[in-house]
């Protein structure tokens, strides 16, 4: 058992050494720490993913922290998707987005009881990471093609006519907006020409 749990470490061990020596901006940072200070750079990820978890659970912040995890990396990656001719990672970012959306819009209208679970940003952080994992179980597209999409396919017609109600009595708050500024406007210089009639006379 022991000895299996230790081959298993290692495997993950090797994994991750293999990932991190991957090109990229983050490894090549990594690169510069391990020749500066001599320590292998898999200890050096293990030792930062310890102290952001650490964070997580008890630092000042940790609700910015963990926004910026799940926000930063995601946003690159789409404007990466965006720019790139392949339209498939345009589809797994824009899918990430909307749980993404989702999921803030929850957060936002449960907020008093959040504050209730320990630990909560650590939780959401994961929860986040597992979303945008470059993973067969993917958390966003579990959620996606198992809740959100079902959900809208249903109310799909009763949402589009919500819409465009909705944008209709916005035209149309527009136009009346845009009249009220044009009598308004009119107004003030007929006003400003009386006035300056009465200084002259």
């Amino acid at each position: 058992m022991a000895s299996a749990v230790q081959q298993n470490v290692e495997n993950w061990k090797a994994k991750l050494d293999k990932v991190l020596h991957e090109k990229n901006g983050f490894t090549d940072l990594l690169e510069k720490v391990e020749q500066k200070t001599g320590v292998r750079r898999l200890y050096l990820a293990i030792g930062l993913f310890a102290v952001v978890v650490l964070y997580l659970m008890v630092g000042y912040g940790a609700q910015f922290l963990c926004n910026f995890i799940g926000f930063i990396y995601p946003a690159y990656t789409s404007f990466k998707a965006v720019e790139s001719t392949n339209k498939d990672d345009d589809t797994v970012w824009l899918i990430y987005w909307v749980v993404y959306s989702f999921f803030a819009l929850l957060e936002f209208f449960t907020d008093i009881f959040l504050f209730w679970i320990p630990f909560y940003w650590l939780l959401k952080c994961i929860f986040l990471v597992w979303c945008m994992a470059p993973t067969s179980y993917n958390g966003s597209q579990i959620i996606y093609y198992r809740f959100i999409r079902p959900f809208i396919l249903r109310y799909e017609k009763k949402i589009d006519s919500a819409v465009d109600r909705a944008s209709e009595a916005a035209r149309e708050a527009g136009e009346v907006a845009k009249d009220m500024a044009n009598d308004a406007a009119a107004d003030a210089l007929k006003k400003q020409y009386l006035d300056n009639s009465a200084k002259t006379d």
